[in-house]
């Protein structure tokens, strides 16, 4: 995985170290040499991630970090605090400044990369829910990465060691709900139980916590699940294996506890943004295939399911009908009664007609007072049946009004079956003659194609 890496330190020796070790990696790596500048290469190359000496001088890295974080144009880059310093202070500074991780001098290569590239994973798949998010209907609407952690975050704990489960329970954020599991095999139950975080301890010797690790990001249903790995500080091996399987963060033995709180915060940020991209992206998705007054389909969804209907219809399929309904005498009900009645009226026959369809046809809003059904695997007499049925159901009462009134309504329907190898445009230019006969004939019944052309 190549990226673009910003390399921030005060001493020019040093950028040169990682500048070197990074190219032979084939990363792309930009350089600042303090605080300011940082933040002005940041901004303009729009680097994958940063890493950001902490002992600077005018402006230190947990500063630095700070206004990288407050700065929406540069608060998504993942920043990764380089220091000598080792003490749980520190950390927790740097973690509460916004940092993602720590590397601590002199750096291990095996320890750095494994750290990039998760850091880089996570980010990418940010990126492609930003970058969609920002191209839908829903855009700007899912909220900041750092946001509070909802006091509602579900965390599962996973160790054989019961006292040390409590202890890591005690050090989680907030109200959070806490779940401590120490049967390995109910892990993974668990883990689908709608968790927000789940806490591996891999330095138990009578279960495979990295195996355990493995099988929550296979599962689909944990795949986006934060994982944060407790190990051993004398185990790099364990810990850059646990990173390379997906593994989203590391803390060694003895925990802290506030550094296990700081860690789990920023994992329970990061999972609240990401499902909020995620369920914004859906809502986006849902607005543009749909009819905002009615709920139904909208024309341009429609059309497109129609044509794959009829295209498979072609090549020796199913068949494939179409009904076009247009509610009689509309705009009288407009003028008589005002807007907001026929909107009522609108909304109304839209369930009405969605009750009398099977579940694999499909409703649309064609334009106005015009719907469409797309009833595939359903022939002209199939069709012609449930279009009466939708003309009966809409005559046999009348709609209610907000003031009381009930407003007498029908429709008329043309009724069309696809014939092999047609044309979009003509099975409903056939399903609008059908539908003009019925207008012409004196409304309030359905009409098929081929009695239109008779």
């Amino acid at each position: 995985m190549s990226a673009r890496i910003l390399v921030v330190d005060d001493q020019a020796a040093n950028v040169r170290l990682l500048e070197a070790r990074l190219q032979a990696e084939y990363f792309d790596v930009c350089t600042a040499s303090n605080g300011e500048e940082a933040i002005k290469v940041a901004k303009a190359e729009q680097p994958d991630l940063i890493l950001l000496d902490v002992m600077m001088p005018v402006m230190d890295g947990y500063e630095t970090c700070s206004r990288l974080k407050d700065d929406p144009t540069t608060r998504h880059i993942p920043v990764v605090m380089v220091t000598a310093l080792d003490q749980r202070e520190d950390r927790i500074r740097g973690l509460e400044a916004g940092a993602d991780d720590f590397l601590t001098k002199p750096i291990d290569d095996v320890t750095m990369f494994a750290r990039v590239r998760s850091l880089l994973r996570l980010k990418a798949v940010l990126d492609e829910l930003r970058y969609r998010e920002s191209s839908s209907a829903m855009s700007g609407l899912a909220g900041d990465i750092h946001d509070d952690v909802d006091s509602a975050s579900r965390v599962v704990i996973v160790s054989t060691d019961p006292r040390a489960t409590t202890r890591y329970a005690a050090a989680m954020p907030g109200q959070a709900q806490v779940r401590e599991v120490h049967e390995p095999g109910a892990a993974i139950a668990a883990a689908r139980d709608a968790a927000d975080l789940l806490i591996v301890d891999l330095t138990a010797n009578d279960y495979d916590g990295l195996r355990l690790c493995a099988r929550v990001r296979s599962d689909a249903a944990t795949r986006q699940l934060p994982i944060l790995a407790i190990v051993r500080p004398d185990d790099v091996q364990h810990a850059v294996r646990a990173l390379d399987l997906g593994v989203n963060d590391i803390i060694h033995r003895p925990v802290d506890a506030g550094e296990l709180a700081a860690r789990a915060r920023t994992q329970l940020r990061r999972k609240r943004y990401a499902d909020r991209l995620r369920s914004h992206l859906d809502e986006g998705m849902e607005l543009a295939v749909t009819d905002p007054l009615t709920g139904l389909h909208n024309r341009r969804y429609i059309s497109s399911r129609l044509r794959q209907a009829m295209d498979s219809a072609s090549n020796g399929g199913a068949p494939v009908s179409l009904l076009l309904a247009d509610i009689d005498h509309f705009k009288a009900i407009n003028d008589s009664h005002g807007h907001e009645a026929g909107d009522q009226v609108l909304r109304d026959f839209s369930s009405r007609l969605l009750t009398g369809l099977r579940a694999l046809d499909l409703a649309a809003r064609y334009g106005g007072e015009e719907f469409v059904v797309v009833m595939p695997g359903a022939g002209m007499a199939e069709a012609e049946i449930a279009a009466e049925r939708l003309r009966s159901s809409v005559a046999g009462s009348g709609f209610a009004l907000k003031d009381g009134t009930k407003v007498p309504v029908t429709v008329s329907i043309g009724v069309a079956q696809a014939q092999r190898g047609e044309a979009l445009d003509s099975l409903l230019r056939r399903a609008d003659q059908a539908l003009y006969v019925a207008k012409n004939g004196g409304r309030n019944q359905v009409q098929a194609a081929d009695n239109a052309a008779a």
